[in-house]
């Protein structure tokens, strides 16, 4: 026959079973609260990112910040939770494409001929260039020649560009020789150097015709002026 003091250990160890499942329960509820929150936060921030990119580009940098919270469907106090400055907005808009340009090197080159991944890497780059002169600017303050976050910018596009051409150069697809940073340069010109309205179709296709130099085997030498 079980004694009184027997079935009072009982209990007692029945009820710290009993609590230490409750405390285990509230932690894990906790926990899953907290990842909650979380994704709500970093789903805030990339509509926000989503949102700010596509206004920007439209209105340009002078937009006021309330549209873009409206658009991002959160309210302006989010936004400032999120980017504190219309600055610190601009600078995350401008490194995620940045890092977007850089990383599709790599997945285009697993996915296309080594030649196609550098037209197709290439295009991509003049189609960021026309999204980001809504923005010119505004990026001018934040991505100066002295800045972090222009070597920042730099050192990922000289990767990318050095990897898709050492990958088209080895399988035959470009010719020998290529420059990457020469392919930047060209770039550039082909992004910033017009002013007409129709500028990136233009880009387009003059982009198609550097490729098709790229593509010659043989490298085509002017003769020297006298």
């Amino acid at each position: 026959m079980e004694t009184a003091s027997t079935c009072q250990g009982e209990r007692r160890g029945l009820d710290r079973n009993l609590k230490k499942a409750n405390d285990v329960s509230a932690m894990d509820e906790s926990e899953d609260a907290a990842r909650g929150v979380r994704a709500d936060a970093r789903r805030n921030r990339e509509q926000l990112l989503t949102a700010a990119k596509a206004v920007l580009a439209e209105l340009g940098a002078g937009v006021n910040l309330e549209e873009i919270a409206r658009r991002a469907g959160v309210g302006i106090a989010t936004l400032y939770r999120n980017f504190p400055s219309r600055e610190a907005l601009l600078e995350a808009v401008y490194r995620r494409d940045v890092e977007n340009l850089s990383a599709a090197a790599t997945q285009l080159i697993e996915t296309m001929a080594p030649g196609d991944a550098l037209h197709e890497w290439m295009r991509r780059a003049l189609e960021y260039a026309a999204i980001k002169k809504g923005m010119t600017s505004a990026l001018a303050s934040i991505t100066d020649g002295s800045s972090e976050l222009y070597a920042y910018s730099s050192r990922l596009y000289t990767d990318a560009v050095t990897l898709l051409v050492q990958r088209a150069t080895e399988s035959g697809d470009i010719r020998e020789g290529v420059d990457p940073v020469d392919l930047l340069g060209a770039l550039g010109a082909l992004a910033h150097g017009s002013a007409r309205a129709d500028w990136q179709a233009r880009a387009l296709r003059l982009l198609d015709i550097l490729m098709d130099g790229l593509r010659c085997k043989q490298p085509i030498r002017l003769p020297t002026p006298e």
